[in-house]
């Protein structure tokens, strides 16, 4: 299937979030996500069930002003 992630169209195996960020490598504990512009709690990201065309935005924090 795929899903658009941070703009850009991915092909991916994943079913669920944390499958996601395994194939995608992101190791980074201090992230946000959302999926279709709304935001998911860490703790339900298991639970986060991803459908073909779905918009995910992984957040990583940045020091900065």
């Amino acid at each position: 299937m795929f899903v658009i992630v941070n703009g850009e169209r991915t092909e991916t195996n994943a079913t669920r979030l944390p499958e996601l960020l395994a194939e995608l490598q992101h190791e980074d504990a201090h992230i946000a996500i959302a999926v279709n512009e709304e935001v998911v709690p860490r703790g339900s990201w298991s639970q986060q069930v991803l459908r073909d065309g779905d918009a995910i935005e992984i957040l990583t924090p940045r020091q900065g002003g």
